[in-house]
């Protein structure tokens, strides 16, 4: 069976693009993100900060099969900006991003083919801005074992070099470690047989 995609491209931190036409101003913020409640609190920052603009369209897509994503208008005709946006994040290949494009209307309206240039130009020009990294998707697991199984833990730890956090020792030892998709049947493997070794996903 083939291990599970594991690597996806975002980006490493917010960036920001610009389009104008006919006096309108679509202002793009490209965002890294790993929850829809972070894209909401994204969202609600912009509504304050730009709160005398037109509209505030979003689309962000998530996790590292892409499988979470929304588009929103925004009171814009449908399909000509959420949609655009959403289309633009694909085009680069990236999950893990938000991107919420302002507009200050202009007083010309810019008919359907002129919105949809604006949201896909926005976009784009936030996205070529930003830096894509890889990240590499993973599963939290809080690990609980006693002391004298320590060597063989931590073996296992080394051997399949995961990130570890909040580690206690004493004569009951526990410790979250990140466990990357391609990696979790090993893990499991060499665990289930560790005495007194328990684990759950949090």
């Amino acid at each position: 069976m083939d291990a599970p995609k594991d690597t996806y491209k975002s980006i490493a931190a917010p960036a920001e693009g610009l389009f104008k036409d006919q006096g309108s101003r679509f202002i793009a913020l490209a965002y890294p993100v790993e929850s829809e409640e972070e894209v909401k609190q994204l969202l609600d920052k912009a509504r304050k900060e730009y709160h005398d603009a037109r509209h505030h369209c979003v689309a962000y897509r998530l996790g590292n099969d892409g499988a979470q994503w929304r588009a929103s208008d925004d009171g814009e005709p449908a399909g000509s900006a959420g949609r655009q946006i959403l289309g633009q994040i694909d085009s680069a290949g990236l999950s893990d991003v938000a991107v919420i494009v302002v507009r200050y209307f202009g007083g010309i309206k810019l008919g359907i083919p002129g919105l949809i240039r604006a949201y896909k130009s926005s976009t784009a020009d936030a996205l070529a801005k930003a830096q894509i990294i890889e990240k590499i998707a993973g599963v939290w697991y809080e690990l609980s074992f006693d002391y004298a199984q320590m060597p063989e833990v931590m073996k296992v730890v080394k051997d399949l070099g995961l990130p570890t956090r909040n580690q206690q020792f004493a004569e009951n030892c526990s410790m979250e470690v990140r466990v990357r998709l391609s990696l979790q049947e090993d893990f499991l493997e060499r665990t289930k047989n560790i005495a007194n070794f328990n684990y759950r996903n949090l």
